[in-house]
């Protein structure tokens, strides 16, 4: 089942608004509860750790962003006479 443009662009807009924000809790608690359970790592390991979470997010959510910033392809282009 293909999603339609609008719903898609919607979608996205939720993901980024909403679901962002909270993985970025979950992300920050388990680096936390990482540093509980083994000491806290190295500077560099955390951000290393930060860096491969940042791209994990946006992985699932590919499909649903690519082509977001383009024009309608659904919409009939008006031309003017």
């Amino acid at each position: 089942m293909m999603i339609g443009y609008r719903a898609r662009k919607r979608l996205s807009l939720l993901v980024l608004l909403v679901g962002l924000p909270l993985y970025i809790v979950v992300a920050v608690t388990a680096v936390d509860w990482l540093d509980a359970a083994w000491g806290h790592p190295p500077f560099w390991v955390e951000i290393l750790v930060y860096v491969a979470l940042g791209f994990l997010w946006l992985w699932p959510c590919k499909a649903l962003f690519t082509g977001i910033g383009q024009p309608d392809p659904d919409q009939t282009q008006r031309r003017r006479p």
